[in-house]
């Protein structure tokens, strides 16, 4: 495979004291290609999943699916900070720590649909600024709460004042704020002191490969670890087009449905392969005049 070609998805697991943007730089250099973007910041002191995409992968980030995500993090209870971790500035410190069953309850209660406000040290964007650019110029800005779901979430006491939360929730939930506010609902304040990003829907710590790891392989040895862009779109239906369809379909024409044999409703997203199954293009179903038909709205592989 020559650079030129290099395209897929590269799962890493990124170190402490890395930004996401780091872990890029470094992917850069070593797949030799600028074209190169991650789904899902990780603040500099988590560690875990970071899913990266290389070549014409990199294409595919505005069509993603929104997956969920799995953590493993260490609340720390007794305190509270401007950044809701341990690497802000203290702003309250409390000994009257509840008991281990109390925080557990707590904890646990956390379970299901809510509401969460988005801390002030994130990289939203209001009115095109960041927000952490805002809180570092000491400006604050109102909020307004997001719904958020926790689909599950286990707690157990470490050390002290240390008690590990294993959760799995959707996107765009932030597992600091949960700490403050599992901090907050225990009347003494808590923080986030570790994060782990254990799973980006299916891509998980399993296949992760460490940077270290990368820099030790050679160039065939590091297009090897890619997995196939269409892993991306793994939960949508993939349809087989005959080569006439697939032809149709690579020049921009429409391919309406009652010819092919299938039946997706209007607005089903669909990865579109050839006759022997390779994929090639992301798909939507749309309606025309003359009926329902699979339009290609990214195409991946270039014939």
């Amino acid at each position: 495979m020559t650079n030129s070609e290099i395209s897929g998805v590269l799962v890493v697991e990124k170190p402490a004291g890395k930004t996401s943007h780091d872990v890029v730089g470094a992917v850069r250099r070593l797949y030799h290609t600028r074209r190169v973007g991650h789904t899902g910041t990780l603040d500099p002191m988590a560690t875990g999943v970071l899913v990266v995409l290389i070549g014409r992968a990199a294409k595919a980030a505005e069509y993603l699916s929104v997956h969920d995500k799995e953590y493993r993090a260490v609340l720390r209870l007794g305190l509270t900070t401007d950044t809701e971790d341990i690497t802000g500035k203290t702003l309250t410190v409390s000994g009257d720590i509840p008991s281990s069953t109390q925080v557990i309850e707590a904890a646990e209660g956390f379970v299901g649909e809510i509401l969460q406000t988005p801390p002030m040290y994130s990289a939203l964007k209001v009115n095109g600024q960041k927000l952490c650019d805002l809180a570092r110029r000491g400006v604050e800005v109102e909020r307004k709460p997001r719904p958020i779901t926790v689909y599950a979430l286990s707690c157990r006491h470490l050390q002290e004042n240390d008690y590990e939360l294993q959760v799995r929730c959707s996107a765009g939930t932030y597992i600091r704020t949960l700490c403050a506010d599992i901090g907050a609902k225990l009347g003494c304040g808590g923080v986030m002191a570790a994060l782990q990003r254990v799973a980006v829907g299916e891509y998980s710590l399993e296949n992760a490969v460490s940077l270290e790891t990368l820099e030790d392989k050679n160039d065939d040895e590091r297009a090897a670890l890619l997995l196939p862009t269409e892993s991306l779109f793994a939960e949508l239906p993939a349809v087989r087009l005959p080569a006439f369809f697939e032809k149709l379909s690579r020049s921009g024409c429409e391919i309406y449905q009652k010819k092919i044999g299938t039946t997706h409703p209007t607005g089903t997203r669909v990865r579109l392969c050839d006759e022997h199954g390779k994929f090639f293009a992301l798909g939507e179903v749309r309606e025309y005049e003359n009926g329902s038909a699979i339009k290609a709205v990214k195409m991946f592989d270039i014939a």
